[in-house]
């Protein structure tokens, strides 16, 4: 291998990780992996596998790569969301220009239905915060 290898991996899950120590010290300089603990970054447990225990060392990496994750986690919403933007702009383009009446009868409600959703949302949300900034200077 070119290079070193990582002293913990963190097989990914939905809601968090499988944590393992990964090992190339033993005698016959095969890449072993044991498992050391379960993590879910929705609600920050951390569980040791089996009868580990986590040195604090363990702890911190656990730590810090749940700290990596929820950031990384977060900028991928994002991104999501600001490529939901450029669709819905690709969409009224495609409406506008190209759709046939037959494809805008099966999708013009389903799409309608989500919109208004979405701008119900986005307004109450936003009166949430006017208020609450409202509220702050007031105070």
């Amino acid at each position: 291998m070119a290079g070193e290898l990582p002293e913990f991996f963190f097989r990914v899950r939905e809601n968090g990780a499988f944590v393992f120590r990964v090992d190339t010290e033993n005698r016959m300089r095969r890449i072993e992996m044991d498992q050391i603990a379960v993590v879910n970054i929705k609600n920050g447990e951390v569980k040791p596998h089996g009868g580990h225990k986590l040195t604090a060392q363990e702890s911190a990496a656990i730590r810090d790569w749940m700290e990596e994750r929820s950031r990384v986690l977060a900028e991928r919403d994002i991104d999501d969301i600001r490529r939901a933007v450029d669709y819905l702009n690709l969409t009224a383009h495609w409406a506008n220009s190209r759709a046939t009446d037959e494809q805008l009868d099966e999708i013009t409600d389903p799409l309608l239905l989500a919109m208004h959703d979405l701008r119900s949302v986005l307004v109450r949300r936003k009166a949430d915060r006017l208020i609450k900034e409202q509220q702050g200077s007031d105070g």
